[in-house]
């Protein structure tokens, strides 16, 4: 990371920002900068770049696509953070459960690295005051996102791997144990214990497809909305839709590095906010 006076405006408020994560991730950094890239909201590196859109709002084309090159924003940390974190689980799994079948594994790791734990993470971490964020990603309330929130613990956890070393790993051990996989132990452990791991350890494309069956709600389908970024960095933006008599629902939408993971996570989405009695309007009400 290029060390710039813009991201040395508050140095105060900053070193009070690192030493309070510090302290929560157990481990002092030896490279500062890195905890401070990892806290850099590609929209507050957009915007010193190009100052503040014209106009702000969700729609508008310079919020989607801001892009800037790598390693001036936590992107690339958030892509290593994913790797590293699944390789924790996966291992803390595989010895927590040695009887469990490699699919039942890849359950309940998809479970623990999902968008709403690792969200859950970056706000017990208080990763969205902790952010440097553009004007424009801030008040279309970027801090309280919660896909934002994951992508920046990730992006935390990239910081601490690369910053510790040959320790990184134990460290980050530690920390999926306390934010990620204790907080979930006592639901994973039911949810194998019912119908021999059967039932609620399904994924959630397929949690989603039982939900809507059971109700007869209609016919589900993912259809692909948007796709941004180079092409070694695609995001892919995926809508859960519901069709029936009524016409058409927008149950979810989901955001990921390809079209699988961009569905799964539409359709965890839909599954935590479905309720029959409050299903999403069709588009023409809207």
């Amino acid at each position: 990371m290029t060390t710039t006076r813009r991201i040395r405006v508050a140095d105060g408020a900053r070193e009070a920002v690192r030493r309070s994560l510090e302290a929560k991730l157990c481990h002092e950094f030896a490279q500062p900068e890195l905890l401070e890239l990892a806290l850099t909201h590609r929209s507050y590196t957009y915007e010193a770049r190009n100052g503040i859109p014209a106009v702000i709002g969700p729609a508008h084309p310079d919020q989607r696509d801001q892009r800037n090159a790598p390693g001036t924003d936590n992107e690339q940390l958030e892509f290593l953070g994913d790797a590293v974190i699944g390789l924790v689980v996966t291992e803390a799994l595989f010895r927590e459960f040695p009887a469990c079948s490699e699919g039942e594994l890849t359950r309940l790791r998809s479970n623990l690295v999902s968008r709403k734990r690792m969200a859950a993470m970056g706000l017990e971490l208080g990763l969205g005051e902790a952010l440097l964020m553009g004007r424009s990603a801030e008040q279309n309330g970027g801090r309280t996102k919660l896909a934002l929130l994951a992508n920046a613990a990730e992006a935390v956890i990239a910081a601490v791997y690369l910053d510790a070393g040959t320790g990184g790993l134990a460290i980050l051990q530690l920390l999926a144990q306390r934010y990620l996989i204790d907080p979930e132990m006592d639901p994973m452990r039911a949810a194998l214990a019912k119908d021999a791991g059967r039932g609620a350890m399904r994924d959630h494309k397929t949690l989603l497809q039982e939900r809507v069956q059971a109700e007869n709600a209609g016919k589900l389908r993912y259809i692909d909305v948007d796709q941004t970024g180079p092409a070694h960095q695609r995001v892919f933006a995926v809508e859960a839709r519901l069709e029936d008599v009524d016409g058409e629902r927008i149950l979810a939408c989901g955001e990921g590095s390809s079209k699988k993971e961009a569905q799964q996570r539409a359709a965890e989405t839909a599954l935590a906010g479905w309720k029959q009695e409050h299903r999403p309007k069709p588009r023409s009400e809207r």
